[in-house]
């Protein structure tokens, strides 16, 4: 196989582009890159899944399968992710044959919280307190030096809430470290915060950053409920997030789109909670009510372009839809079509299930209390009595 690297200039539209993953994010990451005149390939198990809807080409295979990937890696100029959870390792091997952003060595630091909270301590951010677990002795170890309540989250592969177990005592933490599998594990100490909110940016591969308006979360059962954005912030926090965030990607050198989640203390303290290095949940609102989107926005950054002008064009809310509302059959749309700032997000996902996130609705009202009343009407309409 060949052996392909990036030249002097820029992947300008014609290039192909190549996606591991083939969920929601590399949907709309597609959408957009089809519609400036890119070809998107994209490795997933199955061809019909959301990114390969709009995908020129599917190779089929797992993210683990490097086979699958380098066949990829060949029919392609740059190759990006859908998710976080590719193996590093294996970007290490397409890297040799093209182009990876973002590199392997971001992932390698991301994708395992003890790496992750081990890289902001040497960058000396604001986290909660933390101790690693390996064995029995040291989880016993990890709740003298943390404290109660804490959450025990596994080092790789939880998301949604997966993969973590709240201990309020110290004589449930045996049962929770079962409930884990014992697997290798972090413990943070709980955060009486105020609110969680992201920080949404792009890093080009000249080290220029352009970041969105700060984005403001409500979770429900660990999953994102509903982001308003811009996030009603004094301008002094919201610069501390924003040099947070760009401080994160620098290190990393970070190229695409990153979040970074902050919880926010009722002093205006802000910790970091966790990096996403890909387009985010919480930065959906900026397809439709931002100058450029975060997925044009990621798609400029890993060609090689100037980024786009991250300004927003109005306030907005998003409301995530999840498979329970699939429960008696497709959801009564016309309650959100009926509105005129409403716009539906729908990922093409082939079976609804409880907790996945088939679609969300995008509300454009520079109002965002008057826009999360009306999410939440919107709710309560589309929801199966």
């Amino acid at each position: 196989m060949s052996v392909r690297r990036a030249g002097a200039g820029p992947l300008l539209p014609g290039s192909t582009l190549g996606v591991l993953g083939g969920g929601q994010l590399g949907r709309m990451m597609g959408l957009a890159a089809r519609r400036m005149g890119y070809r998107i390939v994209v490795l997933d198990p199955d061809a019909r899944c959301p990114t390969g809807q709009v995908a020129d080409e599917v190779v089929i295979g797992g993210l683990t399968d490097e086979e699958a990937a380098l066949e990829l890696a060949g029919l392609v100029d740059v190759i990006t992710l859908d998710t976080e959870h590719v193996p590093a390792d294996l970007l290490d091997r397409l890297e040799e044959v093209v182009p990876v952003r973002p590199r392997a060595s971001v992932l390698r630091t991301i994708q395992d919280r003890q790496t992750q909270k081990t890289f902001l301590d040497g960058l000396g951010l604001p986290q909660t307190r933390w101790a690693p677990i390996t064995d029995d002795a040291g989880l016993d170890a990890a709740i003298a030096e943390v404290g109660l309540p804490a959450i025990l989250k596994v080092r790789r592969a939880g998301y949604d809430g997966k993969g973590q177990v709240r201990i309020e005592r110290a004589e449930d933490a045996a049962a929770a470290w079962d409930r884990v599998g014992k697997r290798p594990a972090v413990l943070e100490r709980v955060v009486d915060f105020v609110r969680e909110v992201s920080v949404v940016l792009a890093r080009g591969l000249d080290g220029a950053i352009a970041i969105y308006p700060i984005a403001e979360n409500v979770h429900r059962r660990h999953i994102l409920h509903t982001t308003r954005a811009p996030a009603p912030m004094p301008a002094e926090r919201q610069a501390r997030a924003e040099a947070i965030a760009r401080r994160i990607a620098d290190d990393l050198g970070h190229v695409g789109v990153m979040a970074v989640e902050l919880f926010e203390l009722a002093d205006g303290a802000l910790l970091v909670n966790e990096i996403a290095p890909r387009t985010h949940n919480s930065g959906h609102y900026t397809y439709g009510a931002a100058a450029t989107s975060q997925f044009e926005q990621h798609i400029r950054a890993v060609c090689g372009l100037p980024l786009g002008d991250p300004r927003p064009l109005s306030g907005a809310v998003m409301l995530n839809l999840i498979g329970e509302l699939w429960r008696d059959g497709d959801p009564p749309w016309q309650h959100v079509l009926a509105r005129p700032e409403a716009r539906l997000h729908l990922y093409g996902k082939l079976a609804p299930a409880p907790g996945r996130k088939m679609g969300h609705v995008l509300l454009l009202d520079d109002d965002t209390d008057r826009a999360l009343g009306v999410a939440e009407e919107l709710l309560a309409a589309l929801t199966p009595a």
